[in-house]
């Protein structure tokens, strides 16, 4: 053990000096001293400041310019006061003078160091206090006391600031963006009955909701810390006190139970520096492939700026080569890392053959002219894909250069399952000025038919506006949907109004809108969407929040300041919605620390060391896969009662409503009628069938379309006209997947 030596006072008799008896009794551990406590206080500030004396048990020793450079030391006993911390930190710079459980009394400057209340040698954040100031004064121990969350308001931690604390909670690891770097982990209590810290708006209304959420979240979190000074340290602390390692990793919502350590305050944050390990659970683990949701599987996912021309650092004569005009800044592998580039695209190609999906949609992908990096034969993910999983797996929509941003959209198809119905479209802000392609990428459609049965479908592929950015005139109103949400919102209105003219000219009503909308579910551009092109909830344009209705409301594919929801979407138009057979969103991304991904920039080797060429952390965002089983063309399930089919004549009074009842194979919304259908024609001939009396008429003022959802019907009652009492009407319908076609003939007396 490190040992200061004791203060002695020398024996001066033999020099003939006479002292008084009871000063050589003085023992100078038991004199009088300030208390932590009295100098901390019952404030966020020192409530004693300046020179002071105090004396205390070592409860974390992080000495060194490795560690935080001191030691935090507290009162034996302590004031049993809840309110008052027993502890203080002791600034000692780069020195090793003390160990953890060593009695020591500490002369020392008293003040707020960092906001964090200190004593230092001089009152300045750079003096430490000298050896001379300290003294050895034997060993005790105290016990840790037990904070738990929520907290009662953002400063209540400041009553355990310098303590020896333990969270006997079982808390869910929240946040790792920081792991690499600092070493740091956030630690999360979530509410009752939910599995983690979930994002306001991704289950609460933008609003007092949302907001209220947001704020209960920031007293249910705690940052765990590695009690390390060092950036990208050599050797990263696991919660459990090992090394983390490819045999020793956690993952975002993991378990960490009875975490110990002192809480220190630094950086803006309360922050537990570990004296020991925690009880860590692996509560969850990796699936190594997506849970399986149908026959035809669609899939979308980021893929974090794959880009194959290189980013050279400023002042390079390479560097802004990127864009249409080759003239931005490239993203993704920097070329003075000479691994990046192949480290990203193994561990791209891993995802997407894990996937097996039959069409994906990607986003943040390379725009510049004369780059594909879907084609590309050499370093294109399709090249590599086919390499993998065999040759002609799969093909590529090619669009070229999309748009003006550094970034676009791009598909990609499984040939021998779908084939691509015409040419792509893009939404732009030519098509319609409220999607602002300056700010949002521009929207891809494409159509594809199921080559085993006829099939159609369309996907529109989307990356909106980021919140993160600065829109002019588009601020973070404070409602928990950031920056931009108007620019979103314009876009979301402006997507279904562009698919309900059907852009690709599919003549199918079933549309998959998916990718990165930036928004999360409960967010204004969401509603836009899922009101559909007449802004009205509840109507039969309506789209249908997959990822809701089959993983459920506390889904989530994103982590952002330590709170999980999706921003990824998958919604399915009225028609298609009932064809979706599931979703599953595949957590490769979002649960796993940045250390595992490809990049090598600022890692040390050892860092480095980590990477495995499988499709783990890949990306920032999980990938959404959704199942179809899509019907063919539309079965006309023939009319039901009151009206016949032919070659039966149908007998109505003139001038009375027809319920025309009709099933078509299930619900397929109610835009079902081909442009200027249904529509009323003369027969060829006129009662040369056998008639039947209509049994069954309804007062209306006019024609309409409802279905009921028990039977499976459709009704369209249908308007007869007074002056064509005596003759015969042949009502003609044709639907709108373009191909089924139907009609019944009537006498009207």
């Amino acid at each position: 053990m490190r040992k200061l030596l004791p203060i002695t006072i020398l024996s001066l008799a033999a020099a003939g000096i006479s002292i008084d008896p009871s000063y050589a009794q003085v023992d100078p551990c038991s004199e009088t001293f300030t208390p932590t406590y009295a100098i901390q206080g019952a404030g966020l500030s020192a409530a004693i400041t300046g020179n002071v004396t105090t004396q205390g048990i070592v409860v974390g020793d992080f000495e060194g310019s490795a560690g935080l450079g001191g030691f935090y030391l507290q009162d034996a006993t302590g004031d049993a006061d809840p309110s008052t911390s027993d502890g203080i930190f002791v600034y000692t710079g780069s020195a090793d003078l003390v160990s953890a459980g060593q009695l020591v009394r500490v002369t020392g400057y008293a003040r707020e160091r960092f906001a964090q209340t200190t004593l230092n040698g001089t009152n300045s954040n750079a003096s430490a206090v000298p050896v001379a100031n300290i003294l050895n004064c034997g060993t005790g121990s105290v016990a840790p006391t037990d904070v738990s969350m929520p907290f009662a308001d953002a400063n209540y931690p400041e009553r355990f600031e310098g303590m020896l604390v333990r969270f006997p909670q079982a808390l869910v690891i929240s946040e790792y963006f920081n792991y690499d770097r600092y070493g740091e982990i956030v630690l999360g209590w979530p509410l009752p009955g939910e599995s983690r810290l979930f994002t306001g708006t991704s289950i609460d209304d933008p609003g007092a909701p949302a907001l209220a959420r947001t704020l209960s979240n920031s007293l249910r979190q705690i940052t765990l810390d590695d009690a390390n000074s060092a950036e990208n340290p050599t050797v990263l602390r696991h919660p459990n006190g090992a090394p983390f390692g490819l045999s020793n990793r956690f993952r975002g919502g993991d378990t960490v139970q009875n975490a110990v350590g002192v809480l220190g305050y630094d950086f803006n944050l309360y922050r537990i520096m570990p004296t020991g390990p925690a009880d860590y659970v692996s509560s969850n683990p990796r699936a190594a492939s997506p849970d399986w949701v149908g026959d035809l599987q669609v899939a979308a996912m980021s893929t974090l700026n794959f880009f194959l021309t290189l980013d050279y650092p400023p002042g390079n004569p390479l560097d802004n080569k990127c864009g249409p005009s080759q003239n931005v800044e490239c993203r993704g592998a920097d070329a003075d890392q000479p691994t990046e580039f192949t480290r990203q695209r193994t561990k791209l190609l891993a995802a997407l053959a894990g996937f097996d999906a039959d069409v994906i949609g990607l986003t943040e992908l390379e725009n510049t002219t004369g780059v594909d990096p879907l084609s590309d034969v050499t370093n294109g993910i399709v090249p590599g894909l086919n390499l993998l999983l065999g040759a002609g797996t799969y093909a590529a929509i090619n669009t070229g250069v999309i748009g003006v941003d550094a970034i676009r959209l791009g598909l990609i198809y499984k040939p021998a399952v779908v084939t691509p119905v015409g040419t792509f479209k893009i939404l732009d802000s030519i098509v319609d000025p409220r999607f602002l392609d300056t700010l949002s990428r521009p929207s891809l459609a494409q159509t594809f038919e199921v080559n085993a049965t006829g099939a159609r479908f369309t996907v529109a592929l989307n990356h909106l506006k980021s919140k993160g950015a600065t829109c002019v005139g588009d601020p973070d109103l404070g409602d928990g949907q950031g920056n931009c949400n108007l620019a979103r919102k314009a876009a979301a209105r402006a997507l279904v109004d562009w698919l309900a003219t059907d852009p690709t000219g599919s003549g199918d009503p079933d549309f998959l809108i998916m990718g990165d909308l930036n928004s999360y579910a409960k967010e204004d551009p969401i509603t836009a969407i899922r009101a559909g092109a007449d802004d009205t909830l509840g109507t039969g344009d309506d789209y249908t929040n997959l990822i809701y209705t089959y993983v459920g409301p506390y889904a989530y594919s994103y982590v952002f300041d330590g709170q999980a929801g999706y921003l990824d979407h998958a919604l399915a138009s009225y028609p298609l919605a009932p064809q979706a057979t599931g979703v599953t969103v595949w957590h490769l991304n979002a649960d796993e620390p940045d250390v595992l991904d490809y990049d090598t920039t600022f890692k040390p080797a050892a860092q480095d060391a980590l990477y495995e060429p499988n499709g783990f952390r890949t990306s920032d965002h999980d990938a959404v896969i959704v199942g179809l089983n899509l019907a063919g063309p539309w079965r006309f399930g023939g009319f039901k009662g009151p009206v016949d089919p032919p070659p039966t004549v149908n007998t109505v009074k003139a001038g009375a409503s027809v319920p025309v009842k009709f099933s078509l194979n299930g619900n397929r919304g109610l835009s079902i009628f081909a442009a200027g259908y249904p529509r009323v024609v003369l027969p060829p001939s006129c009662g040369s069938g056998t008639s039947d009396e209509i049994e069954q008429t309804v007062t209306a003022g006019g024609s309409s379309l409802t279905y009921d959802a028990l039977t499976g019907l459709y009704t369209y009652v249908w308007k007869t006209q007074k002056a064509w009492a005596g003759s015969c009407r042949r009502l003609e319908l044709k639907f709108s997947d373009g191909v089924t076609t139907a009609f019944a003939d009537f006498y009207l007396r």
